[in-house]
């Protein structure tokens, strides 16, 4: 019926219904299209002039383990299990846990140096504040800032696989200092896995395959291997041929790489600590890079392996252990640490200086820890070897230790909030209290009261005699930076009244340097020149960085020419301006830069904007690193930060 009567329309009639209706469906088509649009873009509705957004929350791909069950921020975690350890698939690696810094060359580098330090950092079952990847706030956090006198840093924790935090790497590397985690089995547990995993070729190379995964993938070193339970037969002679398999693979896959043996079983099978490296154990020794003894030694331990020939000349490689707890019948320990050290170092070996974070652990007080920690490590500082981080322009440090009670930027404060993130630790001067002829002292140390830039400056203070006429020289940085043939150097300070300042530079023939054992390099000192304000160099300094200076900061320009140098101490020199009596003195350092002229004004801004402060402390976990003129500028990921 409704055929027809469509049939007796006229076609003028019929075509204008149908345009009619054509219209119609292209209004409801448009009202479809505008409300889609508001529900998923950014458009103003018809109605307000407010904008609108449409959040989605999609699961994150990571185990819970991931993240921190009150916060939900990312966090740093090992592996309990052997069934963990071999379904661990890169694909399904925490990213957040990924160092991001490479691990810096060293003069002199590991290989050449006769006696090395490694601290194994065991503090309360481990993964504690340094687990959060992107910083927390924590009032008073352990921290490690005296990297010069270390070689090598292994993060130990009683998970079967201990991956080392992100932050931690972060710091270790920029100083040149090795990263190890630790595989550790034990107990009834430990001995089933063995059993299970060095039961064959195929078994073992799977657990050093994902070892060296692991260790590739999250940027860190390599492993002390701590087999503390008995071994069968099987176990036994697989155990050699699993620790070489594992120190090959390292060493092909990661550069620089190390795994280390820790003195636990012995030829039989047995679980037979021996304190030090002999026939029983030798086996383990020759199969990988190292041998960390057993804390229970003596001085005639020592003696027996100066001339034991199963060392092969690797006396370098015996790492003698020191429990800083002084737990059973050791030497020393505690603050007397120092005594451990001196027969060890009596006998040329290296030294594993075990739970140094004794001197935050069982001191209650922690605010006194700053204190603790350098009075532990100047104790020892008679038997430490200092390293250079080889390090190149622009060489920045505003002397951030990764934590601080409040936040600075440019000589002011941005929060009052305690935080930490070792992530955001700069390259760390040279801490020591010196005693000079005379009656001088110096002494150079951390201090959260004031800052330039970060959490802390570098404090300076002494005594300047009545006798004494010459200036008080300060060491601050040893390092190996090669100079420009122009080059920039600036401070910012804050000098006690009655004292003048100036840079004093030790520098070297950079080609010397790179052939020849540093001991036998003569270093020139140098003082740049300093440039009056009137300079162009200071006033576009000046200029770019917003003619602004706080109250009681000291801005220095100085200009440096040399051909073919480098740069290898920076030191302060410290001289009385009044009459001849005994001088206390403080100055607090900001912040050092060295650049060359070159690229100064397109990198001036540098030195007043810290490339790490710049974002709260949380916000540095995983980032993407862009350079700009030397510049390293942070771009966080699309996580939300934990705001400061």
């Amino acid at each position: 019926m409704s055929l027809n009567a469509d049939v007796n329309k006229t076609p003028l009639r019929r075509k204008r219904e149908e345009e009619e209706e054509e219209s119609k469906d292209e209004r409801v088509k448009r009202d479809k299209r505008d409300v889609s649009r508001l529900e998923s873009c950014l458009d103003p509705p018809m109605d307000s002039g407010s904008i609108h957004e449409v959040i989605k929350y999609a699961p994150s791909p990571l185990p819970d383990r991931h993240y921190d069950i009150d916060t939900t921020e990312p966090v740093s975690c090992g592996l309990t299990t052997l069934g963990e350890l071999l379904s661990w698939k890169r694909r399904e690696a925490n990213p957040f846990n990924v160092a991001t810094i490479p691990l810096a060359p060293r003069e002199p580098p590991l290989a050449a140096s006769p006696r090395r330090t490694l601290i194994s950092h065991d503090m309360m079952g481990g993964y504690l504040d340094d687990r959060f990847v992107q910083g927390t706030h924590v009032e008073a956090p352990y921290a490690f800032y005296h990297w010069e006198y270390i070689d090598v840093f292994n993060y130990f924790t009683h998970n079967m696989v201990t991956i080392p935090p992100a932050v931690w790497t972060n710091a270790a590397h920029k100083h040149g200092v090795v990263m190890i985690g630790t595989f550790i089995t034990e107990w009834t547990d430990g001995a089933a896995a063995c059993e299970s995993f060095l039961k064959d070729e195929e078994s073992y190379r799977a657990v050093a395959d994902k070892l060296v995964q692991i260790s590739h993938c999250y940027g860190f070193d390599g492993w002390l291997i701590n087999i503390e339970n008995s071994l069968s037969e099987v176990a036994l002679r697989n155990t050699p041929l699993f620790l070489r398999y594992l120190t090959d693979q390292m060493h092909l896959r990661v550069s620089g790489s190390l795994v280390l043996w820790y003195d636990s079983v012995i030829d039989t099978g047995r679980l037979l600590w021996q304190n030090e490296l002999n026939e029983k154990n030798r086996m383990f020794f020759d199969a990988c890079d190292g041998f960390f003894t057993n804390y229970n030694w003596t001085e005639q331990n020592l003696e027996g392996m100066s001339g034991y020939s199963g060392m092969d000349g690797r006396q370098a490689d015996v790492y003698i252990g020191v429990d800083v707890f002084a737990r059973g019948d050791v030497v020393g320990g505690k603050f007397e640490t120092n005594k451990a050290l001196e027969i060890i170092r009596k006998h040329n070996f290296s030294v594993a200086i075990f739970a140094p974070g004794w001197v935050y652990e069982t001191h209650e007080d922690k605010s006194e820890f700053r204190k603790n920690q350098d009075k532990f490590w100047a104790l020892l500082s008679d038997y430490l070897y200092v390293h250079r981080p080889c390090l190149s322009l622009p060489f920045i440090s505003s002397f951030c230790q990764g934590f601080g009670k409040a936040l600075y930027w440019r000589g002011q404060q941005e929060t009052e909030k305690s935080w930490f993130n070792l992530s955001a630790q700069e390259i760390q001067p040279l801490y020591y209290h010196t005693e000079l002829e005379g009656g001088a002292w110096v002494r150079s140390r951390g201090c959260p009261d004031d800052a330039w830039s970060g959490g802390c400056s570098l404090l300076l203070d002494g005594l300047i005699p009545s006798t004494q006429t010459t200036p008080v020289c300060a060491k601050i940085f040893s390092l190996h930076v090669p100079l420009a043939t122009q080059t920039l150097v600036s401070i910012i300070y804050k000098p006690s009244a009655g004292i003048s300042v100036s840079l004093e530079l030790k520098t070297a023939d950079a080609s010397l340097c790179t052939h020849m054992d540093i001991k036998d390099v003569q270093f020139s000192s140098v003082s740049p020149e300093r440039l009056d304000e009137d300079h162009q160099l200071f006033r576009h300094f000046s200029q770019l960085c917003g003619n602004f200076i706080p109250s009681g900061w000291t801005v220095r320009c100085s200009q440096l020419e040399l051909r073919g140098c480098a740069l290898k101490d920076v030191c302060l020199s410290i001289q009385r301006d009044g009459p001849p009596e005994d001088t206390p003195f403080s100055c607090r350092l900001g912040q050092i830069t060295v650049r060359r002229c070159g690229l100064f004004t397109s990198v001036c801004l540098n030195s007043w904007m810290s490339p790490v402060f710049r974002f709260p402390p949380s916000s540095f976990g995983v980032c993407v690193f862009t350079m700009w003129c030397g510049f390293v500028v942070p771009a966080p990921l699309q996580n939300p930060p934990l705001q400061v």
